[in-house]
């Protein structure tokens, strides 16, 4: 069981940067891969990022490419998503989720956070 509890979310303008944070519980940590999710409102959950156990590699929607980062501290059990030039249409609820494998999808996640909201403002 891993319970994940996301920070970091507020409003900043367009162009401006945030930098979200997932601490997670448990020990087996490590055991698990993370990803980032976001979900707007009206819309459907849609994958920003994910990043294996070991940190080696990521994967970004292409929307985010270039412009997020995923970084995670096994020794803290923590995950970050670094978000950069934010637009308005990243304007939405994250959340970070622990699952066995870095996969796009919300399907492929056993343990999902409460969500931290990010707002960017035109």
């Amino acid at each position: 069981q891993v319970q994940l509890v996301e920070s970091g979310g507020g409003l900043v303008q367009t162009g401006g940067s945030l930098r979200l944070s997932c601490a997670a519980s448990g020990r087996t940590f490590s055991m698990y891969s993370m990803g980032w999710f976001r979900q707007a409102p009206g819309k459907e959950r849609e994958f920003v990022a994910a990043i294996w156990r070991d940190g080696r590699m990521t994967y970004y929607a292409d929307s985010v490419k270039g412009r997020f980062t995923i970084s995670r501290d096994n020794a803290k059990n923590m995950v970050y998503l670094q978000m950069n030039s934010l637009k308005p249409e990243d304007t939405a609820v994250y959340y970070c989720a622990a699952g066995p494998r870095p996969q796009p999808v919300r399907s492929g996640y056993e343990f999902w956070g409460q969500g931290t909201q990010v707002t960017v403002s035109s």
